[in-house]
């Protein structure tokens, strides 16, 4: 009988008093470290997410593009002639060549040729000319689009649009970088889960093997073997569920890992996760992150970008409150003719000159505008106000769950060596011949449960932990900043 308690205590002292990351690390003498750094660097490179994020702020440089295209220099020109009854009406050839500006002066230079025997008078060119016409001038705004037009204000919107590409694109990261993280450390448990049961259910065996030997020689019971049976049967049932948790969870950290070129990569059974870390988030840090929040906060960029878009409306709006009077004014052969003769330029002498001028009497559209325009910014103030609040209380919970989840670890881990004094303190009593199968098994239970409470509460800490960092908006949730 005492040979029997001297096996069971060797068996028990193979494996339980060793710490959890110590049994990982001796599981397997092939495995190999999968760490969170390398995951997160294969998931920044190459996820198919992150790659099609990078494509926002090319169709925002596109439309931005699109937008300067309202400034491209534009060749015109036109030709008209009109013969009938073997008469000549006219033949009017008019050539131009119009470069937008800026600021709202666009010159325009270009050649006439008019000829016919019916010719308008203002169409009338010298044939000392050869009935062609250099011409040179401007066109100037004095009232309406002086300051701003639709023009320029679609080229700033587009500028902020390519703002609102970037931020969307930081988002869009930072949600598959959530994801990410999770399946990691959701990974990690499964797998450390599983590394755990499989010594239980080996050690659930021998115990099964040495009791069923021992009653063959009639030093224990049969219930005895029973309920070593029992336990053996409890361990494999845990086992196979954590398994299946483990390939769920493997099959879920595989779909964020691809290569360069495109395909996707799946983990090999000897590798295992990183090792857990934690550690409080200090006040200061958490200052720094509810500060960075109100700077850099996707939600809260989107919104300052829709503010200062909503600006650009309004300039506009109240810029068409102003009645329209536009100025054009053109320099006829000189300082340089059709035919090359170049002359001193006289601005009240050869030219032409047109000034058109038109206002709506009662402004009922523009003054609408200005109303909506006024009520969307109020909207938009509102809905700012209400969500930086509610980042920096996100954030602040998010911290204190933190903080919470640390002591809960430590408390855990404690437990965990409490739980390890009774099994040793059992171990003693069953050498002694003052315990039994019965008590063993049952420290052991809580044991192993005590274990597995504990990695989940790391597993979930880290998880915790990323969430801070994406609730704070941190773009790639801190991976490429460091926090003073």
């Amino acid at each position: 009988m005492r040979y029997f308690f001297v096996t069971i205590y060797l068996t028990l002292g193979s494996f339980f008093p060793i710490s959890q990351a110590q049994q990982v690390a001796a599981s397997e003498d092939s495995t190999q470290v999968f760490d969170f750094d390398q995951y997160y660097e294969l998931v920044l490179a190459y996820h198919p997410i992150v790659r099609q994020a990078a494509l926002l702020s090319q169709q925002a440089a596109q439309e931005l593009r699109l937008a300067r295209g309202g400034f491209d220099p534009k060749l015109e020109g036109y030709w008209k002639r009109k013969q009938y009854s073997g008469t000549e009406y006219y033949d009017l050839k008019n050539g131009y060549l119009k470069i937008p500006v800026w600021f709202p002066v666009d010159p325009k230079i270009g050649i006439e040729h008019n000829t016919g025997e019916y010719l308008n008078p203002e169409n009338y060119i010298s044939s000392s000319t050869d009935n062609q016409m250099l011409y040179m001038g401007i066109a100037i705004p004095l009232g309406q689009g002086l300051f701003i037009d639709q023009r320029r204000a679609t080229v700033k919107q587009a500028r902020l649009m390519q703002n609102m590409a970037e931020n969307e694109q930081v988002k869009a990261i930072n949600k598959i970088l959530l994801t990410a993280a999770k399946d990691y450390w959701e990974w990690y448990y499964a797998h450390s889960n599983y590394r755990l049961l499989q010594r239980a259910i080996t050690i659930a065996e021998d115990i099964y093997e040495r009791t069923r030997l021992a009653y063959q020689y009639g030093e224990v019971a049969a219930v005895d073997t029973i309920q070593a049976l029992i336990t053996l049967q409890q361990r494999e049932t845990d086992f196979q569920q954590a398994n299946i948790d483990r390939i769920r969870a493997t099959l879920n950290l595989s779909n964020h890992l691809w290569t360069e070129e495109g395909a996707p990569l799946e983990l090999q059974d000897n590798v295992s996760p990183d090792t857990v870390l934690t550690a409080d988030v200090a006040i200061d840090e958490l200052s720094q992150l509810v500060e960075l929040a109100y700077n850099n906060h996707p939600d809260l960029v989107k919104l300052n970008l829709k503010q200062q878009s909503l600006q650009i409306d309004r300039r506009l709006t109240k810029e068409n409150l102003k009645p329209k009077l536009d100025l054009e004014y053109a320099l006829l052969n000189q300082p340089i003719s059709a035919m090359g003769e170049t002359s001193d330029i006289t601005i009240t002498n050869d030219y032409k000159l047109a000034v058109n001028f038109s206002m709506p009497l009662f402004l009922r559209k523009e003054r609408a505008k200005l109303a909506q325009n006024q009520l969307k910014l109020q909207e938009n103030e509102f809905d700012r106000m209400y969500t930086r609040r509610n980042i920096a209380n996100d954030i602040n919970a998010q911290y204190a769950a933190i903080n919470g989840t640390v002591r809960i670890i430590d408390q855990q881990a404690q437990m965990v060596d409490n739980y390890e004094r009774l099994v040793e303190a059992e171990r003693f009593n069953l050498q002694n011949g003052e315990s039994d199968l019965f008590k063993i098994n049952a420290q052991l239970d809580k044991l192993i449960e005590a274990r597995r409470k504990l990695l989940k509460l790391q597993s979930g800490y880290q998880k915790d932990y990323a969430t801070l960092y994406w609730l704070a908006g941190i773009p790639q949730l801190g991976w490429d900043e460091s926090i003073e």
